[in-house]
């Protein structure tokens, strides 16, 4: 009986193997080494919360690629690491389809002119980043994407928060309607400074626009849609460079790579999204600025003593 059972289990268990097998060899026809597509998604993870939340997504992406590293080539991982927020901006144009849609039924006219002016206001915020960026993406990739730049902006701007917030200030635009271009301009100007990594885009925008007056909600739906086109944007220009450097030439795993990513990614961001929206109608920004403190403190140490 013993016998008979010990060969019963040996049945089952070459079984479940073969099952085992089959389904890895499966996910791996349809997506590519199964091993390099759970590391995208834990980065689309990362990228769906820090890309909202003002504690930027960039330097964590910087960090992250020191203990989990894609097997893939520097070309592609620079182009994947910015595709990958296209997911992220989904999530906006998901949560606000409504809101930023100026032919919407439900809306009277003047809503829809309300629309297209909050439209025009995020075009004017953008150029400025997208002017800087357009000239000086290549030398800032190069020069300043290091884990010790990320650590001293994450503490920089984290002590900014905390002044900021220490602060009693008026926010007279407590509304989108009622955020000028002047302010739409200037809130932009600050989103150039998110082209160092470790800065945060919607930190920055968020520090911009409350100094400038807006209200904490305001500040950050703002700085939402401010990242619509300049993600966009981003995206498409990484991807153009690396097509003329490396031509349409993508592997089964790479495009797994990309689309696990973005996925991950939008649904994460949709999350992050509402929970920020819903935390800072009762509390302040203090929170975010002693993490990046924290983190950056850690991140000196990290490289300090074992770099």
């Amino acid at each position: 009986m013993l016998g008979l059972a010990v060969i019963q289990l040996g049945v089952v268990a070459i079984f479940l193997s073969e099952l085992i097998f089959a389904a890895e060899m499966r996910l791996t026809c349809m997506f590519g080494n199964v091993a390099e597509i759970l590391k995208a998604v834990v980065i689309g993870v990362v990228q769906g919360i820090t890309e909202w939340l003002p504690i930027s997504s960039t330097g964590h992406m910087i960090l992250l690629d020191e203990f989990i590293k894609l097997n893939v080539t520097k070309s592609f991982l620079d182009m994947f690491l910015v595709v990958v927020q296209i997911g992220s901006t989904l999530a906006v144009l998901y949560l606000y389809f409504n809101k930023l849609n100026p032919f919407s039924m439900q809306k009277s006219e003047t809503e829809k002119k309300e629309t297209f002016s909050l439209w025009k206001k995020v075009i004017v915020g953008c150029v400025p980043a997208a002017v800087v960026g357009f000239l000086l993406d290549d030398f800032i990739h190069e020069k300043l994407y290091s884990p010790v730049t990320v650590a001293l902006t994450l503490i920089f701007y984290g002590i900014l928060f905390l002044i900021i917030e220490n602060k009693n200030r008026q926010a007279p635009i407590d509304r989108l309607n009622k955020l000028d271009y002047k302010t739409a301009l200037l809130t932009g100007v600050f989103q150039v400074l998110a082209l160092v990594p470790g800065t945060s885009r919607s930190g920055a925008t968020i520090i911009g626009a409350t100094l400038l007056g807006a209200s904490r909600s305001v500040a950050a739906e703002y700085s939402f849609f401010l990242a619509i086109p300049v993600m966009f944007g981003a995206s498409g220009l990484k991807v153009l460079k690396y097509i003329l450097k490396v031509g349409i030439n993508f592997s089964i795993t790479e495009i797994g790579i990309l689309i696990c990513g973005v996925i991950v990614a939008f649904f994460v961001s949709v999350w992050a999204i509402k929970f920020l929206m819903s935390y800072i109608k009762k509390h302040d920004f203090k929170l975010f600025g002693y993490y990046r403190i924290v983190l950056g403190v850690i991140v000196l140490l990290y490289f300090a003593l074992f770099n």
